[in-house]
């Protein structure tokens, strides 16, 4: 049986065009077109990827995915008509791991999906195997298993996908990475990414886990090349 999908959409015609693609590719899909629908169906259904649209009745997606953040760590990614980057760094900062501008090809979206998808298998596969449970860098304390970040002996609430960021970092000290290669590790995909979802999430990993985020300790940007992580000495 393929993954399950749950596509939240208040146009039906979006929502069908979205499911006859995904059924093509081997998906289960369930449907919602409201936020209060969706944030009931993604509880009781436990989808393995959430397609979110903004837009909603009741309740709007930013909504519904800071309440789903709450207790589910499925990739959820983002739909929007919207351009403004505000739209796409609220997104972000409230859990999303993803968004796509509509229109979109179906190409680009089951690319999106796809690589969400490995990575979460990838992640799973890779956690079992994990000996090391505990990472610590000065006062900065990173828990593999169960993801957690501490900074002082406080826990710090960083989304999924800003915990995969500084884990991926932090496993891979010292050496730079350019938003593309962040895109892939982390995100999972290589040619669709806008990289700016970099540079926003980088910047709220920043506000979270430095102490000064405009004179970063942990995550130093190599200018015009990309990030790395440091380990204070």
């Amino acid at each position: 049986m393929g993954k399950k999908i749950l596509i939240v959409d208040d146009e039906k015609n979006i929502v069908d065009i979205i499911k006859f693609n995904l059924a093509k590719e081997g998906y289960q899909t369930i449907e919602a077109y409201d936020g209060e629908q969706a944030i009931t169906m993604a509880l009781e259904q436990n989808p393995d990827l959430i397609l979110l649209d903004i837009m909603l009745p009741k309740i709007d997606g930013f909504e519904v995915c800071r309440k789903l953040r709450e207790s589910l760590t499925v990739p959820i990614l983002m739909l929007t008509a919207k351009e403004e980057e505000v739209d796409k760094v609220l997104g972000l900062k409230l859990g999303a791991d993803d968004y796509i501008t509509k229109p979109f090809s179906t190409r680009v979206l089951l690319a999106r999906i796809e690589a969400h998808l490995r990575r979460v298998s990838y992640e799973s596969q890779n956690h079992a195997r994990t000996a090391g449970r505990f990472l610590k860098f000065g006062s900065l304390e990173i828990d593999i298993l169960r993801y957690e970040v501490k900074r002082d002996g406080q826990v710090i609430e960083l989304t999924p996908k800003e915990f995969e960021l500084l884990r991926f970092l932090a496993t891979q000290q010292d050496q730079i990475f350019t938003r593309e290669n962040l895109l892939e590790k982390v995100w999972g995909y290589e040619f669709f990414g806008d990289v700016r979802t970099v540079d926003v999430t980088i910047r709220r990993l920043r506000e979270k886990i430095e102490k000064d985020p405009s004179n970063p300790e942990y995550i130093i940007t190599k200018r015009g090349v990309g990030y790395y992580f440091n380990s204070p000495g």
